[in-house]
């Protein structure tokens, strides 16, 4: 498409060409390209504030994953369990930061999904999760194992019995396990068998914390692969949830293979003397051992002094110590033990007591709480240990004042004193040697009934500043 020249008429004046015009308003030809810079500017600061108002919304966005879990790893125990409702990100965060799981379903385990969870775990109890108790009833029975739904007609060979998963479903998920979390330290299992604990032992070299229930025998034999083991906890029988045999046999096959023990707790165990010697002989680290509901047979004391390091012996929810201790001269003692604790005992047998005692004598604590028959002559048998330097007395409503003084005063290295609970023992009844024994004591606790009116008079008085560096008013 063409278009016809115009000729200019004659005399008109000439248009001005495009050159002309450059030259004549290239000022505001300026002033435009100056205002299209500024809007262009104006359109990349409005860019700019939207980019920052997203990172506003989620400013740990430009942290990295390892930083933010430093960040994380820093707060209280009580703050972490809400970050996961954060974000996705902070859930996964969250989860490599747990290092501790009590498993109440077991389909977590099967399914996988506690490996995706959880990546770093290194300490599992599973002892609630391999109990499927029925959900339909609304009888609910609270125990420290947990909280399990029971039955209208409860079996009468314990609950746990009839609902406990299988030896081969919890091999299973120990193979699991120790497949995901090579670093696990710390296990509690029920109904396991020793094929079970054998994968856990070669997978995972680090276990040092091991606690079985409803133990047995030949559970045991899986245990001398876990050589790095130091603490082990038994749990044989217990009434009313499940009942299994620990006999001598099992605890000689766990004194050979553990012999880097250091802390051994046996609950709901038999035995005799024959296992607590092969004990002492073979685990020389064992420092710490506590006995609950034990069935040990009679004269089973006189081996305890082939433990050549125990510092502390414990007994809990026992209904006796030993039924026949035997004479004297073969009791034999533990020149270590520093600690002898009795939790919830019957103490009613003057010989059996006798013979802890002298087992006991290099003593310099001993802890007696709510045990029953421990009245003034029980409890003087307790002056054959000379060297006891803290005493404590908590819920013994048959000891006297009496009672307690003839022993304490014949401490000479005592220095710590609490009683608490004991109705008996009154303020009106301690004598003037009591009192000044009082006064040369580091610390003393003194409530033995809720009439106590002793140290609300002793304020004041300087008591407790003359053989220590406080006191300890309750």
């Amino acid at each position: 498409m063409s278009f016809p020249s115009v000729k200019p008429e004659p005399g008109s004046p000439l248009k001005p060409g495009w050159s002309e015009l450059w030259l004549k308003n290239k000022k505001a030809l300026n002033q435009a390209l100056f205002a299209m810079k500024l809007q262009s500017a104006a359109d990349s600061a409005k860019t700019q504030l939207f980019d920052r108002s997203k990172l506003v919304l989620d400013p740990t966005s430009l942290l990295s994953d390892e930083l933010l879990l430093q960040i994380l790893s820093k707060l209280p125990q009580s703050q972490r369990n809400s970050n996961f409702l954060v974000s996705k990100r902070w859930l996964n965060l969250q989860g490599r930061l747990v290092r501790s799981l009590k498993v109440l379903d077991w389909k977590f385990i099967v399914s996988g999904r506690i490996f995706v969870r959880f990546p770093n775990l290194i300490h599992v109890d599973l002892v609630r999760g391999c109990v499927a108790s029925p959900k339909s009833t609304g009888i609910t029975l609270n125990h420290k194992l947990g909280s399990f739904h029971l039955d209208s007609n409860l079996p009468r060979n314990g609950f746990v019995e009839n609902h406990v998963l299988s030896v081969a479903e919890v091999d299973s998920a120990l193979k699991l396990l120790a497949n995901g979390y090579p670093n696990l330290r710390r296990l509690m299992v029920l109904n396991c068998s020793e094929i079970g604990l054998l994968c856990v032992a070669e997978e995972c070299p680090t276990l040092q914390e091991l606690e079985l229930h409803k133990c047995n025998d030949q559970v045991l034999r899986g245990i001398a692969a876990c050589q790095n083991l130091q603490i082990l906890k038994l749990v044989g029988n217990l009434d009313g949830f499940f009942g299994s045999l620990v006999s001598d046999i099992g605890l000689t096959i766990l004194a050979q293979g553990c012999r880097r023990l250091v802390k051994l707790e046996l609950s709901g165990c038999e035995g005799s003397y024959d296992g607590i010697k092969a004990i002492g002989q073979c685990c020389q680290m064992l420092e710490e051992m506590t006995l609950t509901d034990h069935r040990i047979d009679g004269g089973w004391l006189c081996a305890l002094s082939y433990c050549d390091n125990l510092k502390t012996l414990k007994f809990q929810s026992c209904k006796r110590i030993d039924s026949s201790p035997g004479a004297d001269e073969y009791l034999g003692s533990c020149p270590t033990l520093e600690r002898l604790h009795l939790e919830r005992c019957q103490l009613r047998d003057k010989r059996s007591l006798r013979a802890l005692f002298l087992v006991c004598e290099a003593a310099r604590e001993i802890v007696l709480q709510n045990c029953w028959g421990l009245d003034n002559d029980m409890f003087g048998i307790a002056g054959i240990c000379r060297r006891v330097k803290f005493l404590s007395v908590e819920g013994c409503a048959v000891l006297t004042t009496h009672g307690l003084e003839s022993v304490i005063l014949s401490w000479k290295e005592l220095q710590r004193l609490r009683v608490v609970s004991c109705n008996n023992i009154k303020d009106s009844e301690a004598s003037p040697a009591l009192s000044t024994l009082f006064s040369d004591l580091k610390e003393l606790t003194w409530r033995p009934d809720t009439k106590s009116l002793l140290l609300s008079s002793l304020v004041g008085t300087g008591m407790g500043k003359k053989g220590g560096r406080f006191f300890k008013k309750a």
